[in-house]
């Protein structure tokens, strides 16, 4: 292998077309993902009358966190069937069960068969995770491994940004079934792209079964996570993945319920009316998905200058800075219905995740064994696992008595007194508020301050901030307490 400094264009260069591909097919299949579970929140819960499924948050937690949770756990499996099968192989089958279950995800409505179908696709999605980063690892080297992966970072967010954009556009223009179809496309043009020009290398035989390496693989993990110093981390990382997940299973509808997105609309427009069309899909109102696409926005033009300035830093100093970053953006996100301070917040949170989620991953590389990398590396999915399965109460149970605008309202007119009709295909959630607006004597508008007023459904974020300051207290404590003794007994060893 040459040592001889490569200048920036010459590591570009030295990417072969299996890297290329592998970049290219991560940024397609982000894109079909973000797509979805940008405004997956509105659409399980969202009116019938438009086209949604109704479901309670309770319900929509259970099928966004569980679901997600276990296709964060599946890759320790699907890896192993991947270097045992081949990776072209594997993402054939990654791409038919995405297809098929994007397109299916939109045609039925009960709540088994969307979290059945829906785990369908995490099943797809987990056989995709791991094949794009093993070619990513080996198709580069040590003189270009660094920039080749922050060249695949950069096409995660691009596809993340992308993705929520065309979603936002298409289902206001033309119905939510447009959003699942344009996933499934986009898959199926991953699958053109691998058949064509994905060329696969001859595999080293492994003379194990597959009953064997799973085996292998769990105590390998088990034999990583024995060690404190991981072992902590990754509780503590929890907290983290808390607090992000809450962007996309949360804030959409609490934006959707308490955000006067018009006014924030009339606000944009007046500066740039071409920016207001653009977020809100044509309509009169910013589209929820297009406030939280600012974050992978924000990572797209800021990661680099953040990463830059992070490098001078401690690793644990820099998350321990992030962490706090992010509890302040989550804070004002849900603090206010005010969009402009929602937006705030979440350019505020991106630049917390920024100085975090790489860091993370640097970490955990800075202190695994030597000849151990990999082996501490494939915990890294563990806290996002267990931060979904939190968020699952915390998006569901908690905001569906807290903040869900609906339950609130129906409590508020039981109060009263107000027979009001359950909610049904017949009258549909649209219509129970139309029909609350006028025994209230109220406008929407006005109804919707006067609820927020006397049930202040910001408070959950008390609990969601509480989760981040934890969080902050733990990896201080964690800090002092393990890495500093570590770094100074290096030190004088040295």
């Amino acid at each position: 292998m040459s040592t001889e400094k490569k200048s920036f264009f010459g590591v570009m260069k030295s990417y072969n077309k299996n890297f290329r591909v592998a970049s290219v097919m991560e940024l397609f299949e982000r894109w079909a993902w973000y797509g979805l579970f940008a405004v997956l929140a509105l659409y399980l819960t969202g009116s019938t009358d438009e086209g949604a499924l109704g479901f309670s948050h309770i319900e929509k937690g259970q099928i966004m966190g569980i679901v997600t949770a276990i296709l964060y756990l599946l890759p320790m499996i699907t890896g192993v069937i991947a270097d045992k099968i081949g990776y072209k192989l594997t993402l054939i089958i990654a791409y038919v069960l995405l297809m098929s279950g994007y397109y299916v995800m939109g045609e039925v409505t009960s709540y088994t068969m969307v979290f059945i179908v829906f785990l369908w696709v995490a099943v797809g999605a987990a056989m995709f995770k791991p094949v794009a980063s093993a070619i990513i690892t080996k198709n580069t080297d040590e003189s270009n491994s660094t920039l080749g992966f922050g060249i695949f970072y950069m096409m995660v967010n691009i596809g993340g940004f992308i993705g929520p954009a065309f979603s936002s556009t298409l289902r206001t223009q033309f119905g939510w079934k447009i959003v699942f179809l344009q996933a499934a496309i986009v898959i199926g043009i991953n699958l053109i792209i691998l058949l064509i020009f994905y060329k696969e290398k001859d595999r080293v035989k492994n003379t194990e079964t597959l009953s064997e390496a799973l085996i292998s693989s769990l105590v390998n993990m088990w034999e990583a996570v024995k060690d404190s110093r991981l072992s902590v981390l990754l509780v503590i990382m929890v907290g983290f993945w808390t607090m992000f997940n809450q962007l996309f299973y949360t804030l959409p509808t609490f934006i959707e319920d308490w955000v006067n997105t018009k006014a924030l609309h009339d606000s944009i427009a007046s500066v740039s009316p071409w920016l207001a069309s653009f977020m809100s899909g044509g309509g009169d109102s910013v589209n929820p998905e297009m406030l939280i696409n600012i974050d992978a926005g924000s990572i797209i033009l800021f990661q680099l200058i953040v990463s830059y300035f992070v490098l001078r830093m401690r690793h644990v100093s820099a998350m321990i800075t992030g962490f706090i970053i992010a509890a302040i953006g989550i804070g004002i996100t849900f603090y206010t219905g005010n969009g402009l301070y929602t937006i705030l917040g979440i350019v505020i949170f991106a630049i917390g995740e920024m100085m975090t989620n790489p860091t993370f991953s640097s970490f955990i590389a800075l202190i695994s064994p030597k000849g151990k990398e990999a082996l501490y590396m494939g915990t890294y999915f563990l806290p996002i696992f267990l931060g979904n399965l939190l968020t699952t109460l915390i998006s569901g149970n908690l905001y569906q008595a807290w903040s869900d605008k609906l339950t609130l309202l129906q409590g508020e007119m039981s109060s009263r007194g107000l027979d009001m009709p359950e909610i049904s295909q017949e009258f549909t959630k649209n219509d129970y508020f139309a029909s609350a607006s006028e025994k209230l004597g109220m406008s929407e508008v006005e109804m919707t301050q006067f609820i927020w007023d006397s049930y202040n459904p910001n408070k959950i974020w008390y609990v969601i901030v509480g989760i981040g300051i934890v969080t902050i207290l733990a990896l201080t404590v964690y800090d002092r307490m393990v890495i500093r003794p570590k770094e100074a007994k290096a030190k004088l060893n040295t």
